[in-house]
């Protein structure tokens, strides 16, 4: 070979070399990741404050309200900014342990582990001058566990506090294990009974409120669930407080440790099944915060679902609703990973913006920081995830962000499918018990090449339906950003 013909191959062999550096590789030729699409900012918490972030509330100032685990509340200037002009001032402190901001009239309401208290700013110094108590009708022994989360005022002015058993077991003081409604003048109403360790509060975007409530006795795995007044949900602990109250109606029977949920909500008429179940590990360990997505479009493209913190895998999942005999039920889906510490409080605001609050005192998190507090914004890029999940007598409909793929879509060998549920027992959690691996029998696509219909034989009541869609592409050819559903069916339409 003559030296001219070396000096050219060597010339072309550079030029593929630069082609296939990583500096010349187009965005659209890297695999795609969540920060593509919703985008983390790390706020600057002041060096020697410990901000474990238990509570969330946009003032009409502009500024965000943080209330922290050991009793403080600070007001953070520019929150929608960059980091280096936000500025953080503390508000309040002295209280125990705040697990719930919410504004109304002027007045900055806070639920502590021992009372529901409201403070204002009289002169304007961004400190409170006046704080009031305006609901204690609940005990506390001083044990570890007994958290009170409260929730935003709902439609009627009503402010929802669940309140956690004593030791996550037993209810040794008053209303351990309840929810209760802290009406406009003050006053409470036992709402619902059967709470054990609950991990936040909020409401959809009719005024429908639900808790997260975690494993453990009589709780398989962790759950959302719909509080409906007069409902049992659950953990029998706290059903000692019927015979002080009237408000609920007679005490229901206890379930029977060993059976299963919708058995026994078969034969108790007060007892409400949860609404989605998160698989244990495969979802998280320790459901948290909730926020709706009431942003007309600021967000994405998840109107009206909900989206729920997971304190253990530093997490925030997604959660599509439906109701089906009268009762809510529906899917929950992998969202978004990588927050800096354990997921608690949850707030999205207005103009589309999400802030999550995060400790791991007390609990481990795969977010290794003691504390954090950040903000999650969309880029405007939607991403390719299967937008709803809605049970039919015979199968389930499927919807997408984008359009599909209708080869990919269609074919039966794109999806996998199992069932299984949890033991409803008094000992600790459950593994998943009952298998059963129904039969998909068509994947049709629909005209619009939107949604999907998965005729399937072998339904299960009672069960979570486990879907992964590894072969399914959108018309783009890319795969699902997350290819798996997890649908919690109680009812049959």
């Amino acid at each position: 070979m003559t030296t001219r013909h070396q000096l050219q191959l060597l010339t072309v062999s550079l030029l593929v070399l630069l082609a296939l550096s990583p500096a010349n590789i187009t965005a659209q030729d890297k695999p795609v990741t969540e920060a593509d699409y919703y985008r983390l900012t790390t706020l600057p918490i002041p060096r020697g404050v410990a901000l474990e972030a238990g509570g969330l509330e946009l003032l009409p100032s502009g500024q965000l309200a943080v209330s922290s685990r050991r009793g403080e509340i600070y007001l953070v200037d520019n929150p929608f900014s960059e980091p280096a002009s936000m500025k953080f001032t503390r508000y309040a402190h002295g209280l125990h342990e705040v697990l719930g901001l919410s504004w109304k009239n002027g007045w900055l309401y806070a639920t502590q582990r021992c009372e529901v208290t409201r403070m204002k700013d009289v002169d304007g110094d961004g400190r409170a001058d006046i704080l009031e108590t305006v609901n204690d009708d609940w005990g506390i022994t001083g044990d570890y566990h007994e958290y009170a989360f409260g929730s935003k005022f709902d439609p009627r002015g009503d402010l929802w506090v669940v309140l956690c058993l004593t030791g996550s077991f037993n209810s040794n003081t008053k209303y351990r294990g309840w929810c209760l409604r802290i009406k406009p003048d003050g006053t409470s109403v036992p709402t619902c009974s059967g709470v054990r360790s609950p991990g936040g509060i909020g409401m959809n975007h009719l005024g429908d409120m639900f808790y997260t409530d975690n494993q453990g006795p009589w709780n398989g795995t962790s759950k959302l669930q719909h509080l409906v007044p007069g409902k049992f949900v659950g953990h029998p602990g706290g059903n000692r407080w019927y015979d002080i109250t009237k408000a609920l109606g007679p005490k229901p029977r206890n379930p029977v440790s060993g059976s299963r949920m919708m058995v026994e909500a078969g034969k108790i008429p007060e007892l409400l099944p949860p609404a989605v179940y998160f698989p244990y590990k495969k979802m998280g360990q320790s459901a948290s915060g909730i926020a709706c997505d009431t942003t007309d479009g600021k967000f994405g493209v998840f109107a009206n679902q909900l989206f729920v913190g997971d304190q253990t895998h530093s997490t925030v999942m997604r959660v599509d609703l439906e109701k089906v005999q009268g009762n809510y039920q529906g899917a929950c889906f992998p969202f978004r990973a990588g927050f800096g510490s354990g997921s608690l409080a949850l707030q999205l605001t207005g103009n589309g913006s999400m802030f999550v609050g995060g400790t791991n005192r007390g609990w481990g998190s795969r977010g290794n920081k003691p504390y954090s507090l950040q903000r999650l914004d969309w880029t405007g890029k939607v991403p390719f995830e299967i937008l709803t999940m809605r049970v039919r007598p015979k199968g389930f409909r499927l919807t997408f962000t984008q359009p599909l793929d209708p080869d990919t879509a269609s074919k039966i060998d794109s999806y996998t499918l199992q069932t299984y549920t949890y033991i409803y027992q008094a000992a600790y959690g459950s593994p998943e018990v009952d298998h059963t691996k129904p039969t998909i029998k068509q994947a049709n696509v629909s005209a619009d090449g939107r949604s999907v219909e998965l005729m399937i034989d072998g339904l299960q009541i009672g069960h979570i339906h486990e879907l992964h869609l590894p072969g399914v592409r959108s018309e783009k050819k890319q795969p699902l950003l997350h290819p798996a559903a997890y649908y919690t069916l109680n009812y049959l339409p």
